[in-house]
């Protein structure tokens, strides 16, 4: 009889063991793949990017936005950043706060393994879940390695992003054979697609990339974003694209400005007179030469003939504001996403108004814990699921 049955051997639930195994509690860490931390293996090119130093509530996403608080603001950043010193790990920051290991993301899951086996953790590897029973001794497992008894279980088997590593939606199952409610999952973080003929006049721009700012949605559920978009031969990806997909909304478009920062309808006005300059030598000065052409192009066989050779002086000042205007603001309505299997997440999840939001317990279960990704708790890109795991197993290890 083991005190915690901690089912997923992944970021949250590995330190939740561990907080909890150091704590003196008996703990046994269960999991179906025989390969512990399949997703922080993979992370950041293999480097993982472990956390983000400006995470905080703002960075998340979840239909209950205040349930992150708590855990965020009692586990930052910092706090990782102090366990990974003890362990001399050394490490980097890269982009916009985000901090990657110096060497390989095995130096992250041996530290984590460390800590469990601190703990005196015990391992379950390669032993699937069949079966769940709670009863006033508690919960019950039958899995492929007998019988696990335990008088708590956390839940921390992820979501159903990457099923090639093992993602299943066993932790939504658990959550409403026990009477809690799911927020509707989808894939987040993941390249956005449209529907092929449409997109077949821009397929050619495969593999062309520049920075861009981008938004969807309307008020609170409005996503913006400043980030390098990414051409492919079905869509868009990019991380400007991977963030605005968790805000994105079937059949809502996202509109796209392709010079950021800049007042494109001022500058060409402005530098109008006597400018000899063809308009696709102005553009191919802005974006890379391929979309110059794709864009012009398409813009002439919209109704637009010749825009290509005019010259800037010549342009009447309505021609260039229109042309402004479609560049700030390119609309584009994705069909759909390229789905979990190139998603990095997984947006809902089991809904936190049924969870403690200090000690991630269900409400009404005493006993039942979830925490990481199962939870409807969803991160930008750029370590803040990290950071949710880590702040999110150290809460419920702490409460255990």
């Amino acid at each position: 009889m083991f005190d915690v049955a901690v089912l997923g051997a992944g970021a949250a639930g590995m330190m939740c063991a561990a907080v909890a195994g150091q704590r003196g509690l008996r703990v046994v860490l269960v999991d179906h793949a025989d390969r512990l931390a399949e997703k922080i293996r993979i992370s950041g090119g293999g480097r993982c990017n472990f956390t983000n130093i400006g995470a905080g509530p703002a960075n998340f996403l979840s239909d209950n936005p205040h349930f992150c608080r708590s855990a965020l603001s009692a586990y930052t950043p910092q706090d990782f950043l102090a366990l990974m010193k003890r362990h001399h790990i050394a490490w980097h920051e890269k982009h916009r706060g985000q901090l990657f290991c110096n060497d390989s993301s095995e130096s992250i899951i041996d530290m984590l393994r460390a800590e469990c086996d601190a703990g005196n953790v015990q391992w379950r590897m390669g032993c699937p879940v069949s079966e769940i029973g709670h009863g006033d001794a508690g919960f019950e497992l039958r899995t492929g390695q007998g019988v696990i008894r335990a008088a708590k279980l956390v839940v921390a088997t992820g979501g159903m992003a990457i099923p090639q590593l093992g993602a299943t939606d066993f932790g939504l199952k658990i959550a409403r054979q026990f009477g809690l409610k799911v927020v509707e999952p989808r894939p987040a973080l993941v390249p956005l697609t449209f529907d092929p003929a449409q997109w077949q006049p821009l397929s050619e721009l495969s593999g062309v990339a520049l920075e861009v700012g981008l938004h969807t949605g309307q008020g609170k559920a409005r996503g913006e974003f400043l980030e390098d978009l990414l051409f492919t031969h079905r869509g868009l990806s990019g991380p400007a694209i991977l963030q605005i997909s968790s805000y994105w909304k079937p059949g809502e478009p996202i509109v796209i400005d392709l010079a950021p920062g800049r007042d494109l309808a001022e500058e060409l006005l402005a530098s109008k007179s006597g400018n000899r300059q063809q308009l696709h030598t102005v553009l191919a000065g802005l974006w890379p030469k391929r979309l110059a052409d794709r864009w012009l192009h398409l813009a002439e066989q919209g109704g637009k003939p010749g825009l290509a050779a005019l010259r800037l002086a010549d342009a009447p000042d309505k021609t260039l504001r229109a042309l402004a205007q479609d560049i700030h603001q390119w609309s584009l309505v994705p069909s759909g996403t390229a789905g979990y299997k190139k998603a990095e997440v997984m947006r809902g999840g089991v809904d936190t108004r049924g969870l403690d939001q200090k000690s991630m317990q269900a409400k009404t279960t005493p006993g039942l814990y979830f925490i990481g990704e199962a939870v409807d708790v969803t991160g930008w890109l750029g370590g803040y699921n990290f950071q949710w795991a880590w702040a999110s197993g150290v809460a419920c290890g702490k409460a255990l």
